[in-house]
């Protein structure tokens, strides 16, 4: 995360003591583990799979991910410290100890965040979960319809461009929408394309993904208080929420709109074609210069 949280810029927020305080991002993944980096940044638990009321995390990948958001890396004396580590979490649990759910659940706990948005000062939803387009599937649609829905009431979505690379057409969804962002993920010396991240254009030709993150060999939180490495556009992903969660601190009444605008703006070109990279990779030093 050190090597990341350089990569992207992080050192001028944090010069600036923007931390991503105040602001809350949901979560909906396998869950959350009792890690100490992530003591005190849980404000809501909600399990959608077994209906438990204490936070825990089956699977792991939950728990890497929040990590990654806003660990404070009080384990690593630093060194994994996630990139907001001042936001707070609010946790749905959508996937069960296999990394499965159903997409009925994923809709449910979409509507139960913006439903308690204000409550919990929710200003991103980070989604790193996806599955394969089908045409004509109304379970795609209706989960479409809630991550734009999420959109329109003023909750930044950010979802994974999946790991279904490196054909064309390889977006999941939700991330195949065209008005949420879309995360992919390139080799972190820009030499290098990861052949495994989703690349575009959806099936109604929309560029995705808007924007590249380093996702590769992450290190984040694991278990009760360890660590592991893990790799995808679902580490890439949390990488961009935490990094706009610091963006809605220094201008806490940015749209989405303006969130996707200011990342059009500011992200670094890798040199690969739009459906690769889309704008380019995110950029933090220039988003706190905007």
């Amino acid at each position: 995360m050190e090597r990341v949280r350089r990569m992207i810029g992080c050192d001028e927020a944090y010069k600036r003591k923007i931390y991503g305080n105040g602001v809350g991002i949901a979560v909906l993944d396998s869950g959350v583990a009792r890690h100490i980096d992530l003591q005190g940044r849980v404000k809501v638990f909600q399990d959608y799979v077994r209906g438990r009321k204490q936070p825990y995390d089956d699977n792991s990948h939950g728990t890497h991910i929040s990590g990654i958001v806003c660990g404070s890396g009080i384990r690593s004396e630093g060194r994994y410290m996630g990139i907001a580590p001042l936001s707070h979490l609010i946790i749905c649990k959508v996937l069960n100890e296999k990394g499965d759910g159903d997409i009925e659940n994923v809709i449910h706990a979409i509507d139960w965040v913006v439903e308690h948005a204000k409550m919990y000062q929710i200003r991103i939803m980070n989604i790193s979960v996806g599955a394969s387009p089908k045409e004509a599937d109304s379970e795609e649609a209706s989960l479409l319809a809630a991550v734009e829905y999420a959109w329109s009431k003023g909750i930044v979505v950010v979802a994974a461009a999946g790991n279904n690379g490196p054909g064309c057409g390889t977006i999941t969804t939700p991330g195949i929408s065209r008005k949420i962002i879309t995360v992919g993920t390139l080799g972190d010396t820009n030499t290098k394309q990861r052949e495994y991240s989703g690349r575009g254009p959806t099936n109604i030709c929309v560029m995705k993904p808007e924007i590249v993150s380093p996702g590769n060999e992450i290190i984040s939180c694991n278990g009760r208080n360890s660590y592991k490495k893990m790799s995808g556009t679902s580490m890439a992903t949390p990488v961009v929420s935490g990094a706009i969660g610091l963006l809605l601190e220094k201008h806490p009444d940015m749209t989405p709109k303006d969130v996707k605008y200011c990342l059009y703006r500011t992200a670094k070109d890798c040199g690969y074609t739009k459906q690769i990279q889309g704008w380019g990779r995110i950029d933090v030093a220039g988003m706190m210069r905007y």
